[in-house]
């Protein structure tokens, strides 16, 4: 009775071989929560795609991999600083590429790890992490194992920007070029420009790119009949009118009902954002769970393992024991079980 990720594993394996295909240097990417499926899972079908190289987000995560089966090259994509001291513990590791970021860090490396393997990264339109333009005129490896130069481009993808860059670190010091979303059109085209090695790290596209091959469902608990004004949940709040109470597998802990902000582009979305939060005033908060053709309702917010939704009706539309659909945010998300079909 768990939160759980149906994955049909024939249709989603065949999803990752299309990705695979159109991106020649593919550099399956592995962090967080595994995007849903978990970092070992995807360590495990990296393995299988015969790739020499994953990336993962933190030092922390080499291990996880590692003890997954993963025993090719890790890349770390969070520039390393001197005070991160589970990065630092990897730096001469062989089978360790640790991302560069900043000159002064460059340097310290050179002096005190001279045999550490690095990308250096420029820093794209997302201002996130890396060297300007002006500054590669003044990178010096030393004796470093250099693997390239990373660029992390917007998710819209930048062609002219990551040509751009590419040509100025190239200019400067021969390399791979490492890359992210860009699609297959505007990868090749990158490719044909450079003349020379380039590696494409994709993370979404991979393994979430076609959301039919998984599906989440939570499992009913329990079902209670109640009236209006009965007592409930941990607030000891009153049902409103007459309905149900279902108890439903899946709360914070999960990361379920949880989000990050949204940027309200247009009119549409600031109407929607307005009823969103009048609902939410009234006590009608929308849950991810759905029970027939909608969505159910919270009936308060979500617990650590188990949510409680009302349901309005004679007929609750469940018994106990269902399955019912959840809508996950996948990198928000820890499922309890993962269920290859």
């Amino acid at each position: 009775m768990t939160l759980a990720l149906n994955i049909d594993t024939r249709a989603w394996r065949a999803n990752i071989k299309s990705v695979q295909d159109s991106f020649p240097g593919l550099v399956p990417v592995a962090k967080g929560n595994g995007y849903g499926f978990s970092l070992e899972a995807l360590a495990r079908e990296a393995a299988r795609m015969n790739e020499d190289c994953i990336a993962v987000g933190i030092a922390e995560e080499v291990a996880v991999v590692r003890a997954a089966g993963w025993s090719r090259d890790v890349v770390v994509l969070n520039p390393w600083r001197p005070f991160d001291a589970a990065a630092t513990a990897l730096l001469e590791e062989p089978g360790v590429i640790t991302t560069v970021s900043r000159l002064e860090d460059l340097d310290a490396l050179v002096r005190q790890y001279p045999r550490a393997r690095v990308l250096v990264e420029l820093r794209t339109s997302m201002n996130r992490h890396g060297l300007t333009l002006e500054e590669v005129a003044a990178v010096d490896t030393g004796t470093l194992g250099f693997e390239g130069w990373a660029i992390h481009l917007p998710p819209t993808g930048a062609l002219a920007e990551a040509q751009t860059l590419a040509s100025t670190g190239v200019a400067h010091q021969r390399g791979a070029v490492w890359v992210s979303h860009l699609d297959a059109t505007h990868y090749a085209k990158l490719r044909t420009h450079l003349g020379g090695s380039t590696r494409m790290r994709i993370g979404t596209k991979l393994w979430m790119g076609d959301a039919s091959t998984y599906s989440a469902t939570g499992t009913v608990l329990d079902l209670h009949r109640v009236s209006r004004g009965t007592r409930f949940g941990y607030h000891n709040g009153k049902v409103t009118r007459d309905g149900w109470l279902a108890v439903v597998s899946g709360g914070t802990a999960h990361g379920i009902a949880l989000a990050a902000p949204k940027k309200l582009k247009s009119l549409r979305d600031r109407v929607n954002a307005t009823a969103e939060w009048a609902l939410d005033e009234v006590g009608r908060q929308v849950s991810p769970f759905r029970i027939g053709k909608k969505k159910a309702s919270f009936a308060e917010p979500p617990h650590m393992h188990a949510s409680m939704l009302f349901l309005p009706g004679a007929d609750p539309g469940v018994q106990v024991g269902d399955e019912v659909p959840v809508t996950c945010r996948m990198t928000t998300t820890t499922f309890d079980e993962l269920r290859w079909n």
